[in-house]
């Protein structure tokens, strides 16, 4: 990997066992069965944005790079490329890799998955533009997305040279680029058989394409997917296990009986069962990479009030929520950026660098709060706060908040509970929120995957929060070639950002998790894909 970085990882190495009782662990070597919370909501990559999906599309496709059993960024795809001096022009040479279906993986597979992402306007489209990968005039086509023509479209900074060369320009200099191209929007996508399939593409097992390690055979929404070994896949021989099996919608407490049972062979659990897991060989721990923290709507009067923001941020004991609550690793948050995510060109992690920038203090909370009662001219200031019941432990943090804010007196909370696909795509998308629980993961191994979310007109700033001086110094980042100079800029951005309270930061996410002890090679990321399926083996 050209830039150096490291992945953070949980390799899930283990000792070989035979069946045990009570472990998860059998006889059966040839499936590997992996227990989820989630459920998938689709498999085409220029569309959906959340973690589950991108396991099972992961599964089935590869980029231009992965993440390998090391945790660190290599070829995939690509068997090489070169980068021009000025670091803007990026020359990717494929291998002779086919779909599953018999067709080459070509170029224009990649030409013609970025630019359907942009004309559809998929979620994660902007990260093509300068806010992630700097494609050429990708912001541009952004701004336009279905209205931009086909000649529009052809100025996009990706082309196909031939069947094997994919040249791509950039805006600026990305130190991360090669990280970037792991995630799975930047992934392929066959123009033949998409087109094909139509609105059926990713919808079901006959409606995908692999190039990865493995083929989805069976998908019931809400139940089960499953997965088999690809013998078209250029890589078949590091595929180790035959079959792969995903138990959707399983709630913590479910999937744990079902490991017990020995019907799963992986299965993360809440907060609530680590104390009975806790001490044994198939519990473990692990950075799971998330920054759960508060989305304000600046849209509503009580909000807007940055002494009502005071309020909510001092009144939060981070370090008790972790500690004595969660309990499965998780840390207090202590800025927007989290740690062990990134480090500075002198080897010191983000958050070292930035400092500690919230804090618990009740009485600040309660002085915070009263000049706020007496800004707005009232006695009692309510506030709703929205969280998913389907995201655990969205709900521990939402009543373990409740309990905070209420011991402010004049502070009312309205508990407003909802599921994740109503929080994110209904009341956060269309505004019709106060404060929403939620959480970011971040999608390569550089703090702008989260200080972007600060910027004026970003489609995750669901809170419209806009500040002029964080876009101008973010404008800077962009451009800014000099290392240290780009890292002392992003300090910048977030100090400026949280003086402003744009976002109130909560924790770092850990996750407890039960692994049978006969399954090695799991490759967890806290970063992009969370999952990596392609080197687990069971013996």
């Amino acid at each position: 990997m050209k830039t150096g970085k490291t992945v953070k990882v949980l390799l899930a190495l283990t000792t070989a066992a035979g069946m045990l009782a009570g472990c998860g662990s059998k006889t059966d070597t040839d499936t590997f069965r992996f227990a989820s919370e989630l459920d998938i909501q689709g498999m085409d990559s220029t569309v959906v944005d959340d973690g589950m999906s991108y396991n099972a599309i992961h599964a089935i496709t590869d980029g231009l790079t992965a993440v390998n059993d090391k945790g660190k960024t290599v070829p995939a795809l690509a068997k090489s490329w070169d980068v021009s001096a000025d670091g803007k022009t990026y020359t990717f040479h494929l291998k002779d890799a086919k779909w599953s279906n018999g067709d080459e993986v070509t170029a224009n597979d990649f030409v013609y998955s970025w630019k359907k992402i942009i004309k559809n306007a998929g979620t994660y489209a902007y990260m093509l533009g300068d806010d992630g990968a700097s494609v050429k005039n990708a912001s541009q086509l952004i701004d336009l997305g279905p209205k931009a023509t086909d000649e529009q479209m052809n100025t996009l900074g990706v082309k196909a040279a031939d069947d094997k060369t994919l040249v791509v320009e950039l805006n600026n200099k990305v130190p991360y680029f090669t990280d970037l191209m792991a995630f799975p929007c930047y992934f392929p996508q066959n123009e033949k058989f998409v087109e094909k399939c139509g609105k059926n593409y990713g919808t079901k097992p006959e409606y995908t394409l692999s190039n990865g390690a493995y083929t989805m055979t069976k998908w019931i929404k809400g139940n089960k997917a499953a997965f088999t070994k690809n013998d078209k896949y250029y890589d078949a021989k590091a595929v180790k296990t035959k079959n792969l099996e995903m138990f959707l919608v399983q709630d913590p407490k479910t999937a744990a009986q079902n490991f017990d049972n020995g019907k799963v062979d992986y299965a993360t659990i809440n907060s609530t069962l680590v104390d009975k897991y806790k001490g044994k060989d198939t519990f473990t721990t692990f950075n799971e990479g998330f920054l759960f923290y508060l989305n304000l709507n600046f849209q509503v009067k009580t909000l807007a009030d940055k002494n009502v923001r005071e309020a909510l941020s001092y009144a939060i004991n981070r370090k008790d929520l972790c500690e004595k609550v969660l309990k499965d690793g998780s840390r207090a948050a202590t800025g927007m950026v989290p740690s062990q995510l990134s480090t500075s060109p002198a080897g010191k992690d983000f958050r070292d660098t930035a400092g500690v920038l919230v804090d618990y203090d009740v009485k600040k909370a309660q002085e915070y709060l009263d000049a706020a009662k007496k800004e707005l001219g009232t006695d009692t200031i309510t506030v709703d706060l929205l969280y998913g019941t389907d995201e655990s432990p969205m709900d521990t943090m939402a009543e373990y908040l409740q309990g905070s804010f209420s011991k402010l007196k004049g502070l009312k909370v309205n508990m407003v509970a909802t599921v994740k696909k109503d929080r994110i795509y209904n009341r956060e998308e269309h505004g019709t929120y106060e404060i929403a629980c939620t959480r970011w993961g971040p999608d390569y191994a550089d703090p702008t995957t989260y200080l972007n979310l600060f910027l004026t007109g970003n489609s995750n700033n669901f809170g419209k929060y806009s500040n002029a001086k964080v876009d101008s110094l973010m404008k800077q980042v962009q451009t800014e070639s000099d290392v240290n100079k780009r890292w002392d800029l992003m300090v910048q951005v977030e100090k400026t950002a949280l003086d402003d309270l744009a976002y109130i930061p909560v924790f770092e996410k850990g996750a407890a998790a039960l692994k049978a002890k006969n399954v090695k090679g799991l490759v967890h990321s806290a970063t992009g894909t969370p999952y990596t399926f392609k080197y687990v083996t069971l013996k």
